[in-house]
Order: structure tokens, then C-alpha cells, then sequence
């Protein structure tokens, strides 16, 4: 049994003139210790999905459909006061922007500390410990003097690191982690990374990895979802997708990274951009933007298709994979 396993979730919005669909159907499982990525362009969906698994989506947001099983209990069907059991305490969150996440008026320490009595039967001094050896092990230099200070005082990697401390307080099974090196540089970033695989690693934890930059997703995860409009378009291995991508769409990423263009040249890019919610096309969402897309992709939404072991949801890729299959004609 998957330690998280996700079922056909469908996440809508109850505006006037009738309801969004934010996620469409998604489906997929987190094994212990699994390292999973989900990909795409703003506006796909990634943020919802991390947050529906804690029931964390405002309102008008709801859940209209499908399971959340954590250990084969269902986060969707259960009460708030059982939701806090969950929360933080064996799923914790990386949130974007640590600023937001940190109160400005509270110490790390005061912040920390709090985190872990709400949980645990702890005394200050305690949990004050347990807040200490957390800095110490996500590198943050003078960890003593860092539970001190307020947010404001410390540089942008070194909130990263305390949000990455806080996630890591409780021993949690899952790290949901969105977007956590976006308003970092380069050279952060990457060691942000590599802290975050490394802790990973080291304790067991499950990791589910919120990103537009597939650089970063070859480097970090196992599996991949590629998400477009709401819906999961492709998934598998990371190396077989990036090596070999099948979906148009998930093709366009990869050939928009740097490193695929030519010195001096244009970056390639897809045409077009992500369809708003109120108006996502009929058939294939992605068919506007696709140089692929026939009649059939206007009209019909395309099933999902082995190729290996990737699932990919397009008609085109199901034409290509039922001609190879289709035995040939031998000549006497």
C-alpha cells in the first residue's frame, strides 16, 4: 500500500454563473522515501493539488470528487481536529514565499518552539533543543544566536533553510514542497536542493516536489507528473520523460530549457499560454498550442496510453503506439 495515494481528486470553485474545475480526475500515489515531481506552467494546477492533500484550498474552493488516502485513511473525510494530527506533524509543507509563512513579530525560536507544543508534550526548554538541532542540521550557521532573531534579520536562503527546519521539526512522513527556492538565486537554489535531497535521503521522507523548472526535477525526483489545465497530461520515471518525452506538451517544456537553444538564438518556446479556468477548450486542453492537434483532439479529451512505463494522455501518441503494435503483412 502507497503511503500516499491520490484517486481521480476533483477540485472545483463555486462562482456565479457556475462552478470551475480546478483539477480534473488526478490520480497518483507517494511511496515511502519517493521523491515525486509535478510540473507545468502557472496556472496548471500543481499548487491546487498540494494544497487539496491537506484540505488547505480556500473557499470557494471544494472537493466534488475522489479520495486523499494517507496510510489508507481518507484526509478528505476527515474532521478538522483529526486534519491537525496530519498536519505538520506527518505532512509538512514548504511553502513559496518564507515571508509569508513567517510570522514578522515572533522570534525563529518563539516560532518553533510553538510548532512543536502544539504537537508534542514538550517543555520549552525541550522543544528549544529539538528547534536548535533542527537549524544545525539544515546548516544555518550560528544556529543559537538564528532562534533569536526575527525573520526580517535573516537573509532569503536562511529563511529557506529555517522553513525547511520547521518541516523537518516533527519527523514528518511527507514533505510537500512548493515552489521552495523561487525567490532565491542561482547558487541558493542549488544549495537549497541539495539540502532538501539530502535530508530526504537521510531520514527516509517522502518528497513531492511542486516546480516549473525541470532542471531542477531531473536532478531531485524519481517520478514525474506534467500537469496542463488541470489534468495530469503525462507521468512516469523522471529519466524516461526527460530522455524521451511523448505528450507535445511536455515536449515543449524541454525544448524550452536554455541548454536546448542555440548560443546567440531565440529560446524556443510554446505558442500561446494556459487557458483561464472559465475557458478551457473542449477535447484536449492543449490542443490550441499544439502543431499535432487533428479534429479528433478538438473534440474528444484523450485517455490516458502505456508508452513504457509512461501514461500519456494524447490521441496522437495512441495512433503512433497502436501502428507499431499492428502486425505486418508478410509477402510470399
Amino acid at each position: 500500500m502507497a503511503l500516499l495515494e491520490v484517486n481521480n481528486l476533483d477540485i472545483r470553485f463555486a462562482v456565479r454563473g457556475g462552478d470551475l474545475r480546478a483539477l480534473r480526475e488526478i490520480s497518483f500515489s507517494l511511496d515511502r522515501g519517493e521523491r515525486l515531481g509535478l510540473v507545468g506552467e502557472s496556472g496548471a494546477g500543481k499548487s491546487v493539488a498540494a494544497f487539496s492533500i491537506l484540505n488547505l484550498t480556500a473557499q470557494p474552493g471544494y472537493l466534488a470528487g475522489g479520495q486523499i488516502l494517507f496510510e489508507g485513511r481518507d484526509l478528505a473525510a476527515m474532521s478538522e481536529r483529526e486534519l491537525r494530527k496530519i498536519r505538520g506533524n506527518r505532512i509538512a509543507m514548504i511553502f513559496q514565499d518564507p515571508m509569508m509563512t513567517l510570522n514578522p513579530v515572533l522570534t525563529v525560536g518563539t516560532q518553533m518552539v510553538e510548532a512543536l507544543q502544539s504537537h508534542r508534550r514538550l517543555s520549552r526548554r525541550a522543544a528549544r533543543q529539538i528547534a536548535l538541532d533542527r537549524l544545525k542540521q539544515v546548516q544555518i550557521p550560528s544556529p543559537d544566536k538564528r532562534l533569536d532573531q526575527y525573520p526580517h534579520e535573516l537573509s532569503g536562503g536562511m529563511r529557506q533553510r529555517v522553513i525547511i527546519a520547521i518541516a523537518l521539526l516533527l519527523d514528518p512522513d511527507v514533505i510537500i514542497a512548493d515552489e521552495p527556492t523561487t525567490a532565491l538565486d542561482v547558487t541558493i537554489q542549488a544549495e537549497i536542493m541539495a539540502l532538501l535531497l539530502d535530508l530526504c535521503e537521510q531520514r527516509n521522507v517522502a518528497l513531492m516536489l511542486i516546480t516549473h523548472d525541470l532542471g531542477v526535477v531531473s536532478q531531485v525526483t524519481q517520478r514525474m507528473l506534467v500537469m496542463y489545465a488541470g489534468r495530469i497530461i503525462e507521468q512516469g520515471p523522471t529519466k524516461e520523460i526527460i530522455n524521451d518525452a511523448q505528450h507535445p506538451y511536455t515536449q515543449g517544456l524541454i525544448n524550452a530549457l536554455p541548454q536546448m537553444g542555440d548560443p546567440g538564438h531565440r529560446l524556443h518556446q510554446i505558442p500561446g499560454a494556459m487557458p483561464s479556468l472559465n475557458r478551457i477548450p473542449s477535447g484536449c486542453p492543449f490542443h490550441p498550442r499544439c502543431q499535432f492537434a487533428t479534429d479528433q483532439c478538438r473534440t474528444d479529451m484523450p485517455d490516458y496510453v502505456a508508452s513504457g512505463n509512461v501514461d500519456v494522455a494524447c490521441h496522437e501518441v495512441r495512433k503512433l503506439i497502436e501502428a507499431d503494435t499492428q502486425p505486418r503483412e508478410t509477402h510470399s
